[in-house]
Order: structure tokens, then sequence, then C-alpha cells
């Protein structure tokens, strides 16, 4: 990450966060301990995993941003309500979020793989994947990252989200190219059969905060994990999502080999 913004034709602030000695106990906090002293319009807030996907990346982004009269935050992937970008929501069951929900300019891994829905334009989304997120400093201002909800290193953005929405500010996908450097995502042979197993606890403990305090508003959050319902007991979420993906997982199997 440090390599590509290095290279910005644009001058931008850099203020890295390193927590190799466990200063910060949480992502919230350590990003709100790090923008305290930002002096930019906007604010980046960025995994040291993702790089830039050109030297130019800097160029028109701001006039995007500057474009959307209503910005809560934006982001480079982003997870929509079923049924967006039409006006009717629908009602969904437990499930493992499809490509179709996301939206993203991201590739993935040495095969430059793509998962999701690329998009062309600002999208409206419920929640951004917190790999890279931009929150204009006048919101920021308003509203920092909650430390007390996100108690850990999960989940901080999609709770921004929700929160930043209810307050009536825009939440979008923008259309600027990113390189996530993993081994890549393939759909549907490494379906995550053993998510809700595999993840770390402390995961859904921040889970369960964040479905805690924005019940009132939503009945189901989408996440770039899956999508939770903010009134059914986690516990037999986390089952059927685990038998959902299993059962899927041996259908493909078997197509495969058949």
């Amino acid at each position: 990450m440090l390599k590509s913004l290095s290279e910005q034709k644009t001058n931008c602030e850099i203020i890295a966060i390193d927590n190799t000695k466990s200063r910060f106990k949480s992502a919230a906090e350590a990003f709100n301990w790090g923008a305290a002293t930002a002096a930019g319009d906007y604010l980046m807030f960025v995994h040291q995993d993702i790089d830039l996907y050109s030297d130019s990346w800097f160029d028109g982004t701001e006039e995007l941003l500057d474009s959307l009269p209503d910005l809560g935050i934006a982001g480079v992937a982003g997870i929509s309500e079923p049924g967006w970008p039409s006006k009717k929501r629908r009602s969904y069951t437990i499930h493992r979020t499809t490509q179709a929900q996301c939206r993203n300019v991201i590739t993935h891994g040495p095969q430059r793989e793509r998962w999701g829905t690329p998009i062309q334009a600002p999208e409206p989304v419920q929640t951004l994947d917190e790999c890279l997120v931009i929150i204009p400093k006048s919101i920021y201002k308003i509203m920092q990252f909650d430390e007390v909800t996100c108690d850990s290193w999960h989940l901080y953005a999609a709770d921004y989200c929700l929160s930043v929405a209810e307050l009536g500010f825009g939440v979008y996908a923008i259309p600027r190219s990113v390189y996530h450097q993993s081994k890549g995502y393939k759909e549907p042979s490494t379906l995550r059969t053993t998510v809700a197993l595999a993840l770390p606890e402390e995961y859904y403990r921040t889970l369960e905060h964040v479905l805690k305090k924005h019940k009132d508003h939503y009945k189901w959050i989408h996440t770039s994990v899956a999508s939770w319902n903010t009134t059914y007991p986690l516990g037999l979420q986390k089952a059927k999502l685990v038998i959902r993906d299993f059962i899927v997982s041996r259908i493909f199997k078997n197509s495969c080999n058949g």
C-alpha cells in the first residue's frame, strides 16, 4: 500500500498506523487516532494489502466524491440490499452474500480474479468492505468510528455505513479500481462452507453488538461475509449458513464429477 501511495502523481498525506506492539485494541480506536491529525478534506482508511491500480488513482477521485451531494462514506467494494438498485426491497432468508449483491472494482490474487458485479458509476450500497473507505472530513467531525460497538478489528466500516445512513447521508461504492494482494477468490470451488467456524469469536461478539445497535432501523444487515437478520438468534444463523453452504458445495462437487 505504501509503495502505491508514494507513486501517486497527486500528493497525499500518509498517516501510517503500526499496531505490532498492540497499542490499539481495535481498528476503530486506531483509525480514530490516525484521523485526529489528518488535514485533508477527505479521509481514506485503507488496508496494507491493497494497491491502487495506477499512479493517477487520485486524479478525478475528489471530483467524483464532490459530485455526491449527500456523501457520508464511499468505498471500492460494497454490498447492496437485495433488489437494489431498484427501489423495491425484497425479504431474503438467511444466505451467504451473493455475487450479484457485491458492487466492486477489486481484482484479487496473482490471476487478477474478480468477484461480484463491477461498476461503472457510483452506486448506493448498504455497507462497505473495510479494505478501502473514504469519509468526508466534515462528516467525520460529526461521527467517528464507534469504539464501543466495534471493540475488535471487524465490522467498523459496516457499522459506520449503517450509522451514517441513519443520519440521512449516502453510502456509495465508487468505480476506482484497486488490487487486493491475496490468493484470490474462486467461486464456488472455495465456498465459505466453514465461515461460521473459521471466523474468530471476536467477529461474532462485534456482530452481536452491531445487530443490537441497528435492529430498530434494519431487518437485515448485509456484509461481505453474509446477510444477518437483526432479530433471529445469531447462533441459529451461523448454523444455517454452514448447512446451506455445505449443501451448495456438495452439489457443485457432484456436478463437476458427473
